[in-house]
């Protein structure tokens, strides 16, 4: 096909006049055919990058599902040493408030020794306030001389000596109830310090343990997430393969038309009786109309810091939608992005065309349709990621594909 349009530029720069109308027919059905027969390779060779891709995302999703499995084991395992360690929180916070009890009992035992030491104290004190004034010790002694006889002298040695052991046996109790609340005491607030640490140490290791669980949930989160990704990056590309194939298949068809075409313009010739050849009329607006109504609210280019890669046609009301030239219908369906959308294949003149209708509220033709320019095709809409009624409408010099690097400004080609 290049070597034909190179030869005609280079006759025609050398002054030869050579026109279009005088390239012979066939000489242009063979470019035309070459050309489609390229553009279905080129569809063939995308296709099969694409199973790649697919076949790739497919290991990378499994990767990560086997990624959340082992990290919801973790998370289970987490879970189970924070159950463990509320379990063990609870059972300390049980003996404190057990050894708290304890305390309260304790505190009450205390009180009654804390009487009855005190009730010794004040005998203690009268018992030495009583020698101070009698004169202490000399008052035994006196007590002991001033019997009248030897065995009231041995009553009275009996007598003091009971005095006396009462006097040391109250000493004695009175330590050993000193003795025993300090070391209650002790050994209560030591313990209650003892359970206040490892209720501490529990509730550090169940902060850590929800730490990690809470790093672990984002991290699953960002797995799902990621998995999700890839999900709907293999919807993409499968959405793209099914495209490509519906496309590969209306490019063989629009060969078909294509040889048609060129056989009846061969018989129109034949039978008007010129033995002239007949070339296809060039490519003008002629061969595409306008495929809606309404004014252009977004035109091909730069649009909010990125490439709008079509133009926007909004009206009113119940709005038809056509097909801007003949062609066969590649594929009609609902897409997330362009919502009802229509993909139409043309070949003029050997020149492959794709023209895209998205945001329709309702599409008339199906996918392997042959259509005519001006044929309804549906209705102007609001559907997929779109903003107010209207037609999205593009236009791609050869096959369409997901980087949209055929398409070009409609502008000079489609009357809009």
């Amino acid at each position: 096909m290049k070597s034909t349009i190179i030869s005609v530029s280079v006759l025609t720069l050398l002054g030869f006049g050579v026109t279009l109308s005088e390239v012979p027919t066939k000489v242009l059905a063979e470019a035309n055919l070459e050309d489609l027969k390229e553009q279905k390779n080129e569809i063939d060779s995308k296709q099969s990058s694409i199973e790649s891709e697919i076949g790739d995302t497919e290991k990378e999703v499994n990767k990560i599902k086997n990624e959340q499995a082992k990290l919801d084991a973790e998370i289970k395992q987490l879970d189970l040493s924070i159950t463990e360690a509320e379990e063990q929180m609870l059972s300390k916070q049980n003996e404190i408030r057990e050894t708290e009890n304890q305390i309260s009992k304790l505190k009450e035992e205390i009180k009654i020794v804390e009487e009855r030491m005190a009730k010794r104290n004040e005998l203690l004190k009268n018992r030495a306030r009583s020698f101070q004034e009698n004169g202490s010790m000399i008052s035994y002694i006196d007590v002991l001389t001033g019997a009248n006889d030897f065995s009231e002298f041995i009553d009275r040695v009996e007598l003091v000596t009971t005095l006396l052991e009462a006097d040391r046996a109250i000493l004695r109790e009175h330590k050993a109830d000193k003795e025993l609340l300090e070391e209650s005491k002790k050994n209560l607030e030591k313990e209650a310090e003892s359970l206040q640490i490892k209720l501490k140490e529990i509730e550090v290791l169940k902060q850590n343990l929800n730490t990690q669980k809470d790093e672990k949930d984002k991290l699953m989160a960002s797995l799902e997430l990621e998995e999700k990704q890839l999900e709907n990056y293999k919807m993409d590309l499968e959405e793209e393969g099914q495209l490509l194939s519906s496309q590969e298949s209306a490019i063989k068809r629009a060969i078909e038309l294509e040889q048609e075409r060129q056989a009846n313009k061969a018989k129109e010739a034949q039978n008007s009786g010129s033995g002239a050849s007949v070339s296809a009329p060039p490519v003008s607006s002629g061969y595409f109309t306008r495929p809606t109504s309404g004014v252009v609210s977004s035109s091909f280019g730069s649009r909010w810091g990125a490439n709008h890669f079509g133009t926007d046609i909004a009206q009113t009301g119940t709005v038809p939608v056509v097909a801007a030239a003949d062609g066969v219908v590649i594929n009609s369906y609902y897409s997330s992005s362009y919502g009802n959308v229509v993909f139409i294949s043309h070949s003029i003149e050997g020149v492959t065309y794709t023209t895209v209708y998205a945001h329709m509220s309702s599409r008339l033709v199906g996918s392997g349709e042959v259509v005519s320019k001006g044929q309804m095709i549906g209705y102007q809409g609001n559907t997929g990621q779109s903003f107010g009624q209207h037609l999205h409408f593009e236009l791609h010099r050869g096959a369409w594909n997901s980087g949209k690097t055929n398409a070009i400004s409609p502008i000079g080609i489609v009357p809009l």
